[in-house]
């Protein structure tokens, strides 16, 4: 996944009222119609099958125009946790179906293994076969993802950024959030589900090295990474919608294993910080996204976001506030950023993308769709 040395970081400003606070009077250009959520989920992931779903190889196009046949493992772990979404909500088997397939397909594309150069995207990997197990009892998907996780592992190392698992197998010498990230949440889920007290030693001390290297605890700024050349350690400072959003997911997943409220102050830390810095300023929308691999940042963010939001736990008023800013961005991409005839997304949430867009921000735009019929469903937008 080489996102992070390729991507560059959109321009983002701080937005604060003259108070000091996040501003949560959200408006919207637009007809306002009333949106049954469920109903556009539904389009949302109906539109993934007939657009992107390549039946005979079992795999995603990179583009609904199959111009781009692939756009690479990580995503297409990303396609199968959207499948999974969709499955969940509706149980239709015709997204079951597309699951169990999608096993053969993205492991043949890949090598004949799921095992890959980027720990993170096996990381990935590994996060979307654990839920595709979760949903269809498969057990072929238990041990990918038992077999993932054990290729993870060997990324760790003491003696280069005192901790961490480097980002790729052949760079060792920088260790990010995007690997440690999701390595975190994937070693709580599993100790949670499996009780594997080792998957709860792994968690936290992925999860230490995380915030002691790459979060400032001042801001909420999550950093990407750190680099060291001999005995130096230089920080890499760039931030993204999905680093703050996996940082948020990590912390979760810690305070669910340890009931230590300071992890669920840290997932507000980091989320305030997304809203206040992250969004473009003129209408509060995240941050553009682009049609490689910065199309998924924010989608990525949006669904830690959302299960911070679902936290019984997370204040009441704050919840609120969340639930206005995942409204406002909702509302906005429905209304103006969405090619209605197909159900197309594109980077800019506030424009239609026209007859052809990417993988990418298509499942940014279906995440933050299936994440309001999430919130719909259990009562927590009224």
């Amino acid at each position: 996944m080489k996102k992070i040395s390729l991507f560059i970081l959109f321009s983002v400003t701080f937005f604060l009222q003259s108070c000091g606070k996040i501003d949560d009077n959200y408006q919207i250009n637009s007809s306002g119609y009333p949106i049954n959520w469920s109903f556009a989920a539904d389009s949302c992931d109906k539109s993934m099958v007939a657009n992107f779903w390549d039946s005979n190889n079992s795999i995603f196009y990179g583009s609904n125009d199959h111009t781009r046949n692939w756009q690479g493992y990580w995503t297409e772990a990303h396609a199968l946790d959207v499948m999974v979404d969709a499955y969940n909500r509706t149980k239709n088997t015709s997204y079951s179906s597309i699951i169990l397939a999608w096993y053969d397909g993205v492991k043949k594309k890949n090598g004949n293994t799921f095992q890959n150069n980027y720990y993170d995207d096996m990381s990935w990997n590994a996060l979307a076969t654990l839920r595709a197990y979760n949903s269809t009892n498969d057990t072929k998907f238990k041990d990918a993802t038992n077999q993932l996780w054990s290729w993870i592992q060997v990324g760790w190392s003491d003696n280069i950024c005192g901790g961490g698992i480097c980002w790729t197998v052949n760079n060792t010498t920088y260790k990010n959030v995007p690997v440690n990230g999701p390595a975190t949440i994937l070693a709580a889920r599993l100790y949670e589900q499996f009780n594997d007290v080792s998957n709860k030693t792994w968690a936290l001390k992925l999860y230490s090295w995380m915030k002691d290297k790459c979060f400032d605890q001042a801001s909420g700024l999550v950093y990407d990474g750190v680099n060291q050349v001999g005995t130096q350690e230089g920080t890499n400072k760039t931030s993204f919608t999905y680093n703050q959003g996996t940082f948020i997911g990590a912390a979760l997943e810690i305070y669910k294993i340890t009931s230590e409220p300071v992890y669920l102050n840290d997932a507000v830390k980091a989320a305030d910080y997304t809203l206040r810095s992250m969004i473009n300023t003129n209408n509060q929308i995240l941050v553009n996204g682009d049609n490689s691999d910065g199309g998924l940042f924010n989608g990525i963010f949006i669904r830690y976001f959302t299960q911070l939001i679902q936290n019984p736990n997370l204040d009441s008023m704050i919840r609120k506030r969340y639930i206005a800013f995942i409204k406002h961005n909702a509302e906005m991409l429905w209304y103006n950023g969405t090619n209605k005839s197909l159900v197309l997304f594109g980077p800019d949430w506030t424009s239609n993308p026209g007859m052809v867009t990417y993988l990418t921000p298509q499942l940014s735009g279906c995440m933050l769709i299936e994440s309001m019929a999430m919130l719909s469903n259990a009562g927590l937008l009224n």
